[in-house]
């Protein structure tokens, strides 16, 4: 059995443990109340922007143009945002096996990343990485997204990728954040087709010039508008899994703290046994 020297050491630098990751909880708590109210009132806007695209493209079903058919490459263009910083639980790793469990072939996917960990992550599995945007999840904003979609959009247009995905973790509340994988371009058809049938009673569009101008015009805002939308709903995810797995190891230190103050005072208490035992047995021998 440990020393009660050496259990007392054990503690304190638990509760040294403790008193940082409480202070960790707090700060990620903070953050969240401000990620989470930045991406609920922006949420609104990308959604009416994706429901506008969705309606454009469920009534041009005979438009042949590039954003709906595909560039014809085979090679996949992946923009996977992370966090840049651990200690927030399955976080990061979650959003990295999305690409992982893909089924897609490391060589035919380019990886556009926006967050140190899954960057990190990825490269150690061999996955091409095009660009390291982690710097942008410090202070994300949409000008960072716009920059990020010119060169994914540059690269479908020139025929180097076929496919762009987005990789990220939407935010639903505190405890609760879903890793997702959606495909920006091409549009699937399926998708156009039930977005056709949900908006067949509302009033038919005029395209000024024609629809292919305004595919040129839009597509690019809903890309960048995604984008964007990712990074918000990320900030939000990163924050509240923290401060869960910062609660959590709190909790833990706390149970091993009054463990290891039991296995203290069952020492101490065996140690004073043992010394009354020892006085009186030389009493006694004195005595006899």
């Amino acid at each position: 059995m440990a020393s009660m020297r050496d259990i007392k050491r054990r503690k304190d630098s638990i509760q040294s443990t403790q008193q940082i990751t409480k202070a960790m909880k707090l700060v990620s708590t903070v953050k969240l109340q401000r990620a989470r109210s930045r991406a609920e009132n922006a949420r609104p806007y990308f959604d009416k922007m994706y429901e506008t695209i969705q309606s454009i493209l469920a009534k041009s079903e005979r438009l042949d143009h590039t954003f709906l058919t595909g560039s014809g490459s085979e090679r996949k263009a992946a923009i996977v945002v992370t966090s840049n910083r651990g200690l927030a639980g399955g976080y990061n790793n979650n959003v990295t096996r999305l690409i992982v469990d893909s089924g897609w072939r490391k060589e035919d996917v380019d990886i556009y990343g926006v967050g140190r960990k899954g960057v990190e992550a990825l490269a150690r599995r061999d996955y091409y990485i095009v660009s390291d945007d982690s710097e942008v999840m410090n202070a994300p904003s949409f000008a960072d997204a716009a920059a990020i979609g010119e060169k994914v959009l540059d690269a479908f247009a020139a025929g180097e990728i076929g496919e762009i995905y987005l990789a990220y973790t939407k935010f639903k509340n505190t405890v609760v954040h879903v890793p997702t994988l959606i495909r920006l371009l091409p549009v699937d058809v399926e998708e156009k087709q039930e977005a056709g049938k949900q908006t067949k009673s509302e009033t038919l569009m005029n395209y000024e010039p024609g629809p292919e101008e305004a595919l040129d015009l839009l597509i690019p805002k809903y890309i960048n508008s995604t984008i964007f939308g990712a990074f918000i709903e990320a900030a939000a995810s990163e924050n509240g899994a923290r401060m869960q797995a910062m609660d959590a190891a709190t909790s833990n230190a706390e149970e091993m703290i009054s463990t290891l103050s039991l296995v203290y005072n069952r020492v101490r208490q065996g140690a004073i046994t043992q010394e009354l035992t020892e006085i009186i047995s030389g009493a006694e021998a004195l005595n006899g």
